[in-house]
């Protein structure tokens, strides 16, 4: 499947609506290969996102979805948490949400992924069973399995998945670890990582985290991905879903780094450092998607108030490379800069 698209570039799948229909369309139109982002929608709201992609191309696509996993929680650090928070959400005027755990409609979503036969279906926080990865396969799926480290590559690759989605320290979003524990944002570098892996498997590769440059690309192939996959590069198209708030915040100069915390979510996710995170970040425990639940209402009432001071901003670390043009230009400048570096 892999080699069936003309550029090795790969649209990151980015949840909570960045990820729309258009983007994934346009590049994948461009010669990449476009993403939709399964997590946190119903499984019949994913399914009208696949039947949108396909009236916008007929090149292929693939779809991310979360996997489920009940980790023990620490019920008395989480509500401690809530009543810290319980005076922001006094403040937008706002209740918080229940903590709770849910699976994110997963038995749904695979049987639509199944129905829908979609060219290219990726996993994130965890790798399914070998009989649903094989389920998939047989039934035309190319199967991702994204991992942070060498002993998630080595389970991946022995449940069966064509390829892997190897996620360096630099990614903005979510860390796509398996275990949700104090150690697992500490990885190495994209571009150790990938050599890691390599030694390690004999599948194919795909290589992402503050991937923003031609150069940028040059180097992960050169260290043997076969693609690289890219999201804050696009945060700030046309195409792109996310907040304008979130994408001016890319270029605003009140914001000068990212961090990784799990402040919002209760999973360690790398975004721009606000007050929120700064505040927020040493009393969240770890708790997903309890705490997610809980700071959705808080986080939708800051952005309607035109406070990104307490969004989740989500962005790798190279995110003022970010450009401000269609898509299929930013999939094509990137091919330059790509064909330049390798000449």
């Amino acid at each position: 499947m892999l080699n069936t698209i003309s550029v090795p570039i790969i649209q990151a799948p980015m949840a909570g609506g960045v990820s729309t229909p258009a983007l994934a369309a346009a590049v994948s139109n461009a010669g990449g290969l476009g993403f939709l982002a399964g997590g946190y929608k119903k499984a019949e709201e994913m399914r009208e996102e696949i039947v949108a992609v396909r009236e916008l191309t007929d090149k292929p696509f693939g779809v991310n979805v979360f996997v489920p996993s009940e980790e023990d929680v620490d019920e008395n650090a989480l509500l401690r948490y809530r009543q810290v928070l319980e005076k922001e959400a006094e403040r937008f005027g706002v209740q918080l949400g229940e903590a709770k755990w849910d699976d994110d409609d997963w038995e749904a979503k695979l049987a639509v992924l199944v129905e829908e036969k979609v060219p290219v279906v990726s996993f994130t926080f965890g790798c399914p069973s070998p009989d649903i990865i094989a389920k998939l396969k047989d039934n035309g799926s190319f199967v991702i399995v994204t991992v942070t480290s060498t002993e998630e590559a080595l389970i991946a690759k022995q449940a069966g998945a064509n390829a892997l989605c190897v996620q360096g320290a630099e990614a903005g979003g979510h860390r796509a670890s398996f275990r949700n524990n104090a150690a697992s944002h500490e990885n190495a570098s994209l571009l150790v990582l990938l050599q890691q892996i390599r030694e390690a498997v004999d599948i194919p590769l795909i290589a992402a985290g503050g991937i923003m440059s031609g150069s940028d690309i040059a180097a992960v192939l050169a260290a043997g991905a076969c693609a690289a996959q890219l999201g804050t590069a696009f945060l700030r198209c046309p195409e792109s879903g996310a907040n304008p708030l979130h994408k001016n915040a890319l270029v605003d100069p009140n914001f000068q780094s990212t961090a990784v915390t799990r402040s919002f979510t209760g999973r360690f996710a790398r975004g721009l450092v606000n007050r929120f995170l700064i505040e927020y970040d040493k009393l969240a425990p770890a708790a997903y998607p309890h705490i997610h639940h809980m700071t959705k209402q808080l986080r939708k009432a800051a952005a309607q108030a035109n406070d990104p001071q307490v969004m989740s901003l989500w962005a790798g670390q190279g995110y003022r490379l970010a450009k401000d043009m269609p898509a299929g230009e930013i999939v094509r400048l990137l091919m330059e800069e790509w064909r330049e570096m390798v000449q």
